[in-house]
């Protein structure tokens, strides 16, 4: 460990201060709580390459994060790094359905967004044919879909849902194309959106989880038989969850933040990274036979949280509210608003078509929504159409306070 974090001072540091200077000073994982966390500012005050192990002349690659909360995280892979996250994609893609031979259509953003070359290097590791698509020109991607043939989508889940509009538009049947999979990540959604993506483009779809801190896509992957909760690459990552107000661990099953801790990455690796996403783990085996631990109850980011008078309100609530009710596309967004002194929300839908009653399909949601949050939400039903569609990440919440 101690050889791993030798060019990283702040990990070097936090190590001697656990009492651990050398590999023989590790004789439990246990001893890793005793070790304070890794949080997002740590990557920022470090930018771009302080936080780095090995000098930037060995770096390879480099990717980071959007920067929409501050300077953007900048995450170093050595050739090593890369070799081992192109392996841990195969294995994921493979668990998830994926064979040699296999066209797969990558709707992912390239560029510094980790989705677009991680799942493409998988591919080709696996030996399918991989499509560097990429985002945007969404009826292009319903024609090459449908023309070159394509096995297996991947994309984030927001935008396979565009995707399938656009095949609709195009009077195009998913049934009579040669799609069977899709392998989607990159932001929180909810089995009521899975079954959604399911039905429309009449594939089976499966849910990755990563983050660039740790490579990006393959930390955790669902198995395609159970599609029950996402295997963690234990070999390469140690799994925590902790309470995020008090920072301790919780039992197997409760939900709280999740924590990893890097085992194999050269140029960052971390010690237990506050990732600021929700979620809990099972250990126990799975249906597949695999006994690794799953992530499951995947509930979004802390930040992406709403106070609405006192309550607080996930995203991830609301769209499995949202989606329950026939009639409501699976389209949408939160408003937080504050125009006086208090916050006020607003959830901005559509309904499915146009010959729907939107008075009726609002008053039913302003209903759904009070019993199932406890509090009141403002619904507005726009027009089909009328909600901003992404190209990769949905935003869900818009934030007009100022």
């Amino acid at each position: 460990m101690a050889q791993v974090l030798h060019g990283q001072p702040l990990g070097a540091e936090r190590l001697a201060a656990a009492g651990i200077t050398s590999k023989a000073d590790l004789e439990s994982l246990d001893q890793l709580t005793n070790i304070p966390f890794f949080v997002k500012d740590d990557l920022r005050n470090a930018y771009p390459f302080d936080l780095m192990a090995v000098p930037r002349e060995q770096l390879v690659r480099l990717h980071a994060s959007s920067g929409t909360r501050g300077k953007p995280t900048v995450v170093g892979y050595t050739k090593a790094d890369l070799d081992t996250w192109t392996e841990l994609m195969a294995r994921s893609m493979t668990m998830a359905g994926v064979r040699p031979g296999m066209l797969i259509h990558n709707a992912n953003g390239y560029g510094l967004f980790t989705g677009g070359l991680g799942f493409h290097q998988g591919g080709e590791r696996i030996g399918a044919t991989v499509v560097p698509v990429s985002g945007g020109f969404t009826p292009r991607q319903a024609m090459l879909l449908r023309d070159l043939g394509a096995d297996v989508l991947v994309a984030t889940p927001s935008y396979a849902l565009v995707i399938a509009q656009a095949l609709a538009d195009a009077g195009v049947d998913p049934a009579a194309t040669s799609l069977e999979l899709g392998l989607f990540g990159g932001e929180p959604w909810t089995d009521a959106l899975r079954a959604e993506i399911d039905r429309t483009l009449g594939i089976s779809a499966v849910n990755f989880y990563g983050l660039s801190e740790m490579c990006g896509p393959g930390v955790a992957t669902e198995c395609l038989t159970a599609r029950d909760g996402l295997h963690v690459n234990e070999d390469h990552f140690i799994v925590e969850v902790i309470d995020p107000e008090v920072h301790m661990p919780v039992a197997p099953g409760i939900e709280g933040e999740l924590i990893f801790t890097t085992l194999t990455k050269e140029a960052l690796p971390l010690i237990r990274y506050r990732t600021g996403d929700l979620g809990a783990i099972t250990e126990e085996p799975c249906r597949c036979g695999r006994t690794t631990a799953r992530l499951t109850k995947l509930g979004g980011r802390r930040d992406d949280m709403v106070i609405v008078r006192g309550v607080n309100v996930y995203p991830s609530q609301v769209e499995h509210l949202l989606l329950s009710v026939d009639g409501i596309a699976p389209h949408w967004r939160l408003i937080v608003e504050r125009p006086g002194l208090m916050d006020e929300v607003t959830l901005e839908c559509e309904p499915a078509s146009t010959d729907i009653d939107r008075e009726l399909l609002l008053r039913r949601l302003e209903h759904d929504l009070r019993e199932g949050l406890g509090v009141r939400i403002a619904v507005s039903v726009l027009e089909p159409g009328a909600v901003p569609r992404s190209e990769g990440k949905a935003v869900r919440v818009v934030d007009r306070r100022g």
